[in-house]
């Protein structure tokens, strides 16, 4: 795998963002907003109405028009059940939060900022908007809330509830077959350590996952199994076998099924990573080493399923030096975070004077991606140069990719 070949993160992932544009049809469902996380909204969301539909006050008091003068005639009470009484040019309404203002009403005094005597009412000097909650200021009539491919959230089901909705029309699911390869693993004598996780990532970006088993380092059967898992799902995720060496038969057998859209990024750990379009699937070629599998995952497979390569970060204090093998690639560097003071600190999770001892001053990526202690990062530092103590780094902390 020549380095002049590898592509950068970038074009991998708005590659994969190509290809589920091009490949991924789903058919939809109804489902409760009770089960939206992580779904794709298959139609527009479009208010029909006003929200509020009356101005609210937004404190206990009284309610009238601002523009006008004291002293106010309290000629009513208002609660949240009600239909507001209609109020005269100096006149007012006792008001309780949540209540809907009379129509001239634009204001609310609050109680403890007033005094009524004779059911006259004087008070504080407020303008129009003080503790209201304004009719359409939430949504208004014809706009459009959500829009079709939105992936949607837990919280999305407050306004959908608000709006009226109890279900929503979302896309289905995509089925995912996982396969680990390698003989070692097909025999039992090493652990398919990258499935179940790969089957966890995928279930929380909005995919249906299937752990299909193991298959040998048999170019054949490598082939045939992939053959037969493109037929019955959406996605082929493999595992191992992505490199160029005698026994790495996974891309060999996506050539020979359908096209192989790149193989390799400049990415560490991770970089044999194969990604194919067959005819009836998309392929994932992940390679096996278990942090490499889920960093590259990550990094490249995470938009087909999610439709964003966005990364959000947080700003800390990089907390060793760190040297880099090689110019030309984009190290992840997991990291710990603890804070001082204020202060976030970023210790390089695997550098000697961390908890995880596996190099002094140079990132060593391949030995780290062996590392299944280095699953207990916080998050990654993305560096394409050496890092220096003391420097301000963003940290993308592995809560985010979801």
């Amino acid at each position: 795998m020549a380095h002049d070949e590898l592509i950068a993160r970038t074009e991998a992932a708005d590659r994969v963002l190509g290809i589920r544009n091009s490949h991924r049809v789903l058919e939809t469902e109804v489902v409760g907003i009770d089960v939206i996380d992580g779904r794709e909204l298959a139609t527009d969301i479009v208010a029909d109405a006003d929200q509020p539909a009356h101005s609210h006050a937004t404190m206990d008091g009284f309610a009238f028009d601002a523009t006008d003068s004291y002293p106010f005639e309290v000629i009513d009470e208002v609660y949240p059940e009600d239909e507001p009484p209609a109020i005269e040019p100096g006149e007012a309404v006792r008001i309780a939060t949540g209540a809907p203002l009379p129509q001239r009403a634009n204001a609310v005094l609050k109680r403890e900022e007033s005094d009524v005597s004779n059911d006259q009412l004087t008070g504080s000097v407020i303008e129009p908007g003080t503790y209201v909650y304004e009719r359409a200021s939430n949504v208004a009539a014809g706009e459009t809330l959500f829009n079709a491919g939105e992936r949607l959230a837990a919280r999305d089901a407050i306004l959908l509830r608000d709006l009226g909705y109890e279900e929503v029309e979302v896309g289905t699911r995509p089925t995912v077959g996982i396969l680990a390869t390698g003989t070692e693993i097909h025999e039992g004598r090493s652990r398919d350590l990258d499935s179940p996780m790969l089957a966890g990532m995928v279930r929380r970006w909005g995919g249906e996952p299937s752990i299909t088993g193991t298959v040998p380092d048999d170019f054949e059967r490598v082939r045939d199994r992939i053959a037969e898992l493109a037929a019955e799902y959406d996605v082929v995720v493999t595992t191992g076998g992505t490199s160029v060496g005698r026994k790495d038969y996974v891309v060999r057998a996506l050539a020979e099924l359908g096209e192989v859209d790149f193989h390799g990024v400049r990415i560490r750990p991770g970089k044999p990573i194969a990604v194919a379009t067959l005819s009836d699937a998309v392929a994932f070629a992940i390679p096996g080493k278990p942090v490499g599998a889920h960093t590259i995952a990550t990094a490249v497979m995470r938009p087909f399923f999610t439709g964003t390569t966005s990364l959000s970060a947080m700003e800390a204090r990089f907390e060793r030096h760190v040297a880099i093998p090689r110019s030309g690639f984009e190290y992840w560097i997991p990291v710990t975070l603890d804070a001082d003071a204020g202060t976030i600190r970023a210790m390089p999770f695997g550098h000697q004077d961390s908890a995880l001892a596996v190099y002094e001053d140079t990132f060593n990526p391949s030995v780290l991606s062996s590392s299944t202690r280095a699953t207990r990062a916080d998050g990654v530092v993305i560096t394409e140069t050496g890092l220096e103590a003391g420097e301000t780094v963003d940290v993308h902390p592995w809560s985010s990719f979801q």
